[in-house]
């Protein structure tokens, strides 16, 4: 079975079903990181026995670090398909590839150089040049050349791990930002963070044509933010609330901190009731 050759199509996970999102409430930052691992294992696994391949693409920041800290740890370590996995990332701060702030540092920190993963298997953000725009427009030239001619013209990720922001941003898209309003690249150039810094991102047409998008959340910080996309009406006016698959499932995995201004009927707790948001 080939790590880059699909044997079939990616059928349909959803037939019928739009806009399905369920919300998981855990105890803590170490049991988020093991459910993502968990569903990052599982969905892997049967991607690989079905199709030989699995592609997705993941976002730096504290909770997302944790979970890849557990995924290339034991019991997932042994248990992961590496060589069908390819990973690409959400964004990227436009700093050097040995910066402190790097993404692409924290990924091979935490998951590629203990994965292991193989090297070719890994898609990072190429930042040594100076122009973040240009930047952009190389990574979607890289895309497009594993992801050709897509249906509906656009990459269709098997899953995409997403962090979310005390201000509601997710990836790279920051409040007021025009990145939000980009409909036709995949790849875009955008600014923004504490302190602002030039970055590139994922769009959200390339977003919201995920199969699954798990986003995940930790922090008492998080639960007003948390809570207005899950209640508030348009989300708050979030960028988060933008991501919304048409044809895929969204999950948000959140602590007991996190999830503390959550309604317990919107939301599941393992051993416990509660419903799909």
């Amino acid at each position: 079975m080939s790590a880059a050759t699909p044997k079939h199509p990616h059928p349909d996970p959803l037939p019928g079903r739009e806009r399905e999102r369920t919300v998981q409430v855990l105890a803590d930052l170490p049991a988020v990181a093991r459910a993502a691992a968990e569903r990052f294992v599982a969905l892997a696994r049967d991607a690989a026995a079905a199709r030989g391949r699995f592609t997705v693409a993941l976002s730096g920041g504290k909770t997302p670090r944790s979970f890849l800290q557990a995924l290339a740890g034991p019991p997932y370590r042994e248990r992961f398909p590496w060589g069908f996995v390819h990973f690409f990332q959400v964004d990227e701060r436009w700093v050097p590839p040995d910066d402190p702030r790097s993404n692409q540092r924290m990924l091979r920190a935490c998951l590629v150089d203990k994965g292991p993963v193989p090297e070719r298997n890994f898609h990072p953000v190429d930042t040594s040049q100076p122009d973040p725009v240009e930047g952009a427009k190389r990574y979607e030239d890289h895309l497009r050349r594993f992801f050709p001619d897509p249906p509906g013209g656009v990459p269709r990720f098997d899953a995409v791990f997403l962090g979310l922001g005390e201000d509601g941003h997710t990836a790279s898209l920051f409040p007021g930002s025009p990145a939000l309003g980009e409909e036709n690249a995949w790849v875009t150039h955008a600014v923004g963070g504490s302190p602002r810094t030039s970055r590139v991102t994922l769009t959200l047409p390339v977003l919201n044509a995920a199969f699954r998008v798990i986003f995940l959340v930790s922090g008492a910080g998080k639960a007003g933010v948390l809570r207005e996309l899950l209640l508030g009406k348009g989300g708050g006016g979030h960028p988060a609330a933008l991501v919304a698959p048409k044809r895929g499932k969204v999950t948000f995995l959140a602590d007991a901190d996190a999830a503390s201004r959550i309604p317990p009927a919107e939301a599941a707790y393992p051993g416990g009731e509660g419903g799909a948001g």
